[in-house]
């Protein structure tokens, strides 16, 4: 068995290969990446003989037709722009796959993934993907699902990696059209900072304020579990919230065009620029990650709330920074090894929740000390 890991020395993948190396079974794993010296020093310094290095260029479609064919498995740590293309690739080679994110026209190719005999699985991370098992194990518990309230505290800063940045600016930009709330059997777009709530996330992250944010599980969840109503909210630490604040309230998420010494910009470009290049943006005084996720419902004609939650080790046991990125790496490649064994037969480009056995892979979760807590009332 062969297993792919695009952008398997990135900020957030690197902790997937590390799992793959540590847990797997794979015969072969080879890292994919543009930069060949992160991936010689990471297969270095893991010394596992299964381990190899590629270069690869994501912007070269072509270049992923002739790489897939071969592996049983494709891991997409890759930023989320290359979402489609990797899916695309996948599909048309015809060779399972997963990623941490997703997009839209992902859902497209599920047809032809039928066809092909694959799967396919956007969204394998913390949240989506940790976030997609829990309501799904809480709706399997249930005659009828009214409710899911999914909340997140991602405890990192706010530039740690290029593609990070831009699903922190992403998330409260005003012109962002994906984030909405389902009720009622309506999609409902809401601007930045709504919604505000306090949650109590366990361990050192403690009660934070959340708002909607735009993420997948709104909009597969109430079809995928017949949920009438469905949210994510989300923040990260208080210092990056304020930032988040402090530009929209200031204007610069504008994309209008300006001037600037000569230079023609935007104030979003500029302020992009900017944040990925400053040193205080790399950092944060917490590395971690909090999920809580609220499921209303019935069983035998009474109400019913599951909540669920996860419990990671702090960070001083867990390497520091990575006590955030193993939350999204970890999932990853557990999913890939579900995939390898043969734990998920359904076959297409579905959401985690239709696909994923959640006592598996809780199961899976806690041998890495991702604990998943259950409370029923």
């Amino acid at each position: 068995m062969r297993v792919l890991v695009l952008g398997g020395a990135g900020a957030v993948c690197n902790e997937a290969t590390r799992d793959l190396a540590h847990y797997s079974d794979f015969d072969e794993i080879v890292v994919a990446d543009y930069n060949l010296d992160a991936s010689n020093a990471l297969v270095e310094e893991i010394n596992d003989q299964r381990l190899k290095t590629v270069f690869i260029d994501a912007n070269d479609y072509d270049a992923m037709l002739k790489m897939f064919p071969g592996f049983d498995v494709v891991v997409n740590g890759l930023p989320w722009k290359y979402d489609l293309p990797v899916t695309k690739a996948c599909v048309e080679v015809g060779v399972n796959g997963l990623d941490v994110s997703t997009e839209e026209e992902q859902w497209d190719f599920d047809s032809t993934a039928k066809a092909k005999d694959i799967i396919f699985i956007p969204g394998v991370g913390a949240t989506p993907g940790i976030t997609n098992v829990m309501a799904r194990n809480a709706a399997d518990q249930m005659d009828d699902v009214d409710e899911i309230q999914i909340n997140f505290a991602a405890f990192r800063c706010p530039a740690p990696a290029p593609g990070l940045l831009i699903t922190f600016l992403y998330e409260f930009h005003p012109q962002t059209e994906e984030r909405v709330y389902f009720e009622n059997g309506e999609f409902v777009w809401v601007e930045p900072f709504k919604g505000l709530k306090t949650v109590n996330f366990p361990g050192p992250i403690g009660e934070q304020e959340v708002c909607y944010i735009p993420h997948e599980e709104t909009w597969t969840m109430p079809e995928s579990l017949g949920a009438r109503a469905v949210s994510v909210r989300g923040c990260f630490p208080p210092h990056a919230m304020r930032l988040a604040k402090t530009m929209l309230e200031a204007g610069l998420y504008s994309e209008e065009s300006i001037t600037l010494k000569g230079v023609d910009t935007t104030a979003f470009e500029m302020m992009h620029e900017i944040l990925l290049q400053l040193p205080e943006t790399k950092e944060t005084p917490l590395w971690a990650y909090g999920l809580v996720v609220d499921v209303f419902g019935k069983k035998d004609g009474k109400d019913i709330k599951i909540t669920h939650w996860n419990q990671h080790p702090p960070m001083e046991e867990w390497g520091g920074k990575a006590a955030y990125y193993k939350n999204i790496a970890i999932p990853l490649s557990i999913g890939a090894q579900m995939i390898a064994r043969g734990d998920i037969e359904v076959r297409g480009v579905l959401p985690p929740e239709s696909v994923i056995d959640p006592e598996i892979f809780f199961a899976e979760l806690e041998k890495r000390g991702i604990i998943i807590k259950q409370k029923i009332e």
